[in-house]
């Protein structure tokens, strides 16, 4: 993670005011510090926030730069210290969410975690260059919703210190840079927000292999098309999870989760057409409702699938604007109604 040729002359330049120079010297690491941001904060629009506020204020701080550290690390000073602001601010807030729909039956469990879904297209972006030595955690693990939903369980110093030094490889004496701390202070934070992680209860993707897996989802959907209970049951878990953020709360077991899906999605979106895409890397089904009035189709939720071995874990429905940003429209034509019937939807 040392300095690259050219960054010096390009820094030169930017402290001189010239922003096409500093473009230039971000513009290498923009989608990785807006992949940690998500990683620190759980939203890709809160993401986008704490980025550009981060830009801002490195190119506000341009002075405060003396170079002994590369471009990159001094950008993830910069992005880490502004989500663990936000993090304080958002933490101030009170949490608003909407009430249960009313058929729902009552969930086993809850969570205050406000996460959102990372579109795979975007996560392609990622510049090829491997973590460092000191990265345990895969970079597929990296950003499943599992990880991400038990990074915001951990405060946000400890999840700043294990992304910095677990996912991103960091060496002790960086992140303590990063965080104006000591490598002891660093080992002690990782120390424990590992053991905090390893207590979580989270449902993370194991074992299914990709053609196994795209066969376990255009089962699950057309399941889904069909209202056809007993294929579900036998595509669910014992133990699966279903999720439907910004609510809190959360049904584990396959017996609530077939009543929250026939009780509450038949019932709100009895007319449904899937498409095939994926985020945070895992398989994704994008849902689109029928508009009786003039018979389109209409963005109505992206629905994110944990996969363990032959079976479905986990379900996680988000609301529709996302999928813009997974490359789908908000409304599908006749074209895309066909592809959704051939069973040959987006693989984003």
């Amino acid at each position: 993670m040392g300095r690259v040729p050219g960054d010096e002359r390009l820094l030169e330049r930017a402290r001189r005011g010239d922003e096409a120079a500093f473009a230039q010297l971000v513009e290498p690491h923009r989608r990785e510090l807006h992949v940690h941001c998500y990683r620190m904060l759980g939203s890709f629009d809160d993401a986008d926030d704490a980025l550009q506020d981060a830009l801002l204020a490195a190119w506000r701080g341009l002075a405060s730069f003396e170079g002994r550290a590369s471009a990159r690390t001094w950008l993830y000073r910069v992005a880490t210290n502004t989500c663990l602001s936000l993090v304080r601010t958002a933490s101030r807030r009170p949490t608003t969410t909407g009430p249960l729909p009313g058929p729902a039956p009552a969930p086993t469990d809850s969570t205050e975690v406000r996460l959102k879904p990372y579109p795979d297209a975007l996560l392609d972006q990622l510049p090829d260059g491997a973590p460092g030595p000191d990265a345990r955690v895969e970079q597929d693990e990296a950003v499943s919703l599992a990880f991400v939903t038990a990074l915001q369980l951990l405060s946000p110093r400890a999840r700043g210190v294990l992304i910095l030094r677990d996912v991103l490889g960091f060496s002790a004496g960086e992140v303590a840079g990063i965080l104006d701390s000591t490598e002891q202070a660093v080992a002690m934070a990782l120390s424990r927000a590992r053991a905090s992680l390893g207590e979580l209860p989270t449902v993370a993707p194991t074992g299914a292999r990709p053609r196994e897996q795209t066969t376990l989802v255009r089962r699950l959907a057309a399941a889904l098309k069909a209202h056809d209970v007993d294929t579900m049951v036998t595509l669910l878990a014992d133990d699966v999870r279903i999720a439907m953020p910004p609510l809190p709360a959360v049904w584990e077991g396959s017996r609530r989760a077939v009543r929250s899906l026939t009780e509450v999605a038949f019932r709100l979106v009895p007319d449904a057409l899937f498409l095939e895409t994926h985020a945070n890397r895992q398989p994704a089904l994008a849902v689109y409702a029928r508009d009786d009035p003039n018979g389109l189709w209409r963005a109505s939720g992206l629905l994110v699938i944990t996969c363990r071995d032959d079976r479905v874990a986990g379900l996680t429905r988000f609301e529709s604007p996302i999928l813009r940003h997974c490359g789908l429209p908000r409304v599908l034509t006749d074209a895309a109604r066909q592809t959704e019937a051939d069973g040959t939807g987006p693989r984003n």
